[in-house]
């Protein structure tokens, strides 16, 4: 079988079932395949498929067709510029993510600011802060193990000073920080029940935020502003609808929202 026979029946296949960009991702498995540059596909349309690579190609797409999500078929994903190894251990980091990112950024600029992200997963937000505040030190923590071995691989491959530790919320650490970043888990029950088929590969314990998604944001408001240096802030990331619900029950403390490309109101500032 030809590249270009085995292209069209793959994005067929993914078209019939539901995946929205079926001949990109198939492009994409059959560049990994054959080790070359997306953009340089074109010029193995004509490469006949040993029997070993269709096989291998074949299992990509069936895995894909059961739900997995195409990062973790590869094991990568992309975030602020850069490529992040990932699998069922640690959430995938998303573009809406780099708003919060950028914020971190904004608000650190040279100086030299001690950094803490918490609930760091596979240490998008950590590393990207390290790569691009080299005056800063960075902390990132997180409770599940699985996830500090991925963030650490992370860090280690793009040779970003940070320092992992395990524990939950802000109990990993002691002292107090300029800069407290955090992308939490913020699903209901409800929103739990109700996943997206290829939600359900990631780890429950990056997604699932109480009864009412709330229950880390509660958390916060109590326990971050005890541990923020004199002038220092917080940013998290919310989940659409949940900033307006955040600000009743924070009472009079200071909260700003930040809103995504589409309008959404994405982070919250305090």
């Amino acid at each position: 079988m030809k590249a270009r026979e085995w292209l069209k029946n793959a994005a067929l296949a993914l078209g019939e079932g539901g995946v929205e960009d079926c001949a990109l991702e198939a492009r994409i498995f059959l560049a990994d395949e054959l080790q070359m540059p997306l953009s340089r596909l074109f010029a193995a349309y004509d490469v006949e498929l040993s029997e070993t690579r269709k096989e291998a190609l074949d299992a990509l797409l069936r895995l894909r067709l059961e739900g997995e999500p195409l990062q973790y078929i590869q094991g990568r994903a992309y975030f602020m510029g850069h490529e992040f190894i990932v699998d069922r251990r640690v959430l995938i980091p998303r573009q809406d993510t780099e708003l919060l990112c950028e914020l971190a950024i904004d608000r650190i600029g040279d100086a030299p600011a001690r950094v803490a992200d918490i609930c760091t997963g596979c240490g998008a937000i950590a590393i990207s802060i390290a790569l691009k505040c080299p005056n800063a030190r960075v902390f990132a923590s997180d409770i599940s193990p699985d996830a500090l071995i991925v963030a650490r691989e992370n860090a280690l491959r793009l040779n970003a000073p940070v320092e992992f530790a395990r524990g939950d919320f802000l109990s990993a650490f002691e002292d107090a920080f300029d800069l407290i970043v955090c992308n939490p888990p913020y699903l209901s029950a409800w929103d739990m029940k109700n996943l997206q088929k290829e939600v359900t590969f990631e780890p429950a314990l990056a997604l699932y935020g109480g009864e009412d998604g709330l229950d880390f944001y509660k958390r916060a408001l109590v326990e971050v502003p005890p541990r923020l240096k004199v002038g220092g802030m917080a940013l998290f990331e919310v989940g659409m609808g949940q900033a307006r619900v955040i600000h009743d029950f924070a009472g009079s403390m200071d909260i700003r929202t930040y809103k995504d490309l589409n309008g959404i109101e994405r982070i919250i500032e305090f």
